[in-house]
């Protein structure tokens, strides 16, 4: 019997700091940190940041113009959920107490 396949990336966005931040098909929002593979062979290409935020979403991972690919179950299992934004939460927090 075939196991279940890992959620699959839906959508990437390249961060200034060589991280990316994925949407994945179970609706997980994470962040994969690039920056360990950036002395390796292939990715060595990806220390240039535009040539990094030239990411894409290719067959459920993610995939870079000249075929760099990460497979999409490291992304997802060594990836760390994203936290709220504390932004977003300062301002309910100041609504909040504006009303006592």
């Amino acid at each position: 019997m075939t196991p279940p396949l890992l959620p699959r990336v839906r959508a990437v966005t390249a961060k200034d700091d060589h991280s990316l931040h994925l949407r994945f098909s179970d609706g997980k929002k994470k962040r994969y940190d690039v920056k360990p593979l950036l002395t390796f062979g292939v990715f060595r290409e990806l220390k240039d940041l535009s040539y990094f935020k030239s990411v894409r979403v290719s067959n459920g991972t993610v995939q870079w113009p000249h075929e760099q690919d990460i497979c999409p179950d490291t992304l997802y299992l060594d990836s760390f959920p994203i936290k709220a934004d504390v932004v977003s939460r300062r301002k309910s927090n100041h609504s909040i107490r504006s009303f006592k």
